[in-house]
């Protein structure tokens, strides 16, 4: 399956010189959607995955119907203020600020195997503080996962020592 078929590029967004790669395309159709998923799922039965963590927001729509599919849970990785419980956070750069994520102390396990997924794999920002949090709560990564990779951005490179499945490269 082409899956760069159902993905939209939109010039100068969210600021002149990006292209926005978007996913909405692909999950509009059915049928793309939980081919995308089922590749995932795979890949996550292969690492021997018991959890899936995701971050805000598009984390949540490709890691939740791959938890689903496993039958595991779901993990996420959240804005500020937006858990109610007790909670870990990490401050990292993003392609153009900075942002933090949170997680709840009690959301993974020591010792259970995780995957990170997301839908977009840029400069590894937001990746590496994901797995910041996990490996805070004694979760091991086996690896990641998306469905897009720039890879003119090289966030590879912040993540050398995880492995990790992409859909589709740009």
């Amino acid at each position: 399956m082409d899956f760069k078929k159902y993905v939209a590029s939109v010039k100068d967004f969210p600021e002149p010189g990006i292209i926005f790669r978007d996913i909405s395309p692909l999950m509009y159709n059915g049928a793309v959607y939980a081919q995308a998923t089922d590749k995932i799922v795979n890949y996550a039965r292969e690492r021997g995955t018991e959890m899936i963590v995701g971050p805000e927001a598009r984390g949540f729509i490709v890691g939740c119907p791959v938890a689903y599919k496993l039958g595991v849970g779901f993990a996420p990785a959240r804005k500020k203020g937006k858990l109610p419980r007790d909670t870990i956070s990490v401050t990292y750069d993003l392609e153009y600020g900075q942002a933090s994520l949170y997680m709840q102390r009690d959301a993974v396990k020591p010792g259970q195997k995780v995957l990170v997924v997301d839908d977009l794999m840029a400069t590894g920002g937001t990746l590496a503080a994901t797995i910041k949090l996990v490996e805070e709560l004694g979760g091991i990564v086996v690896g990641t996962a998306f469905l897009i990779e720039l890879t003119d951005l090289h966030g590879r490179d912040k993540i050398k020592n995880y492995d990790m499945y992409t859909l589709m490269q740009y």
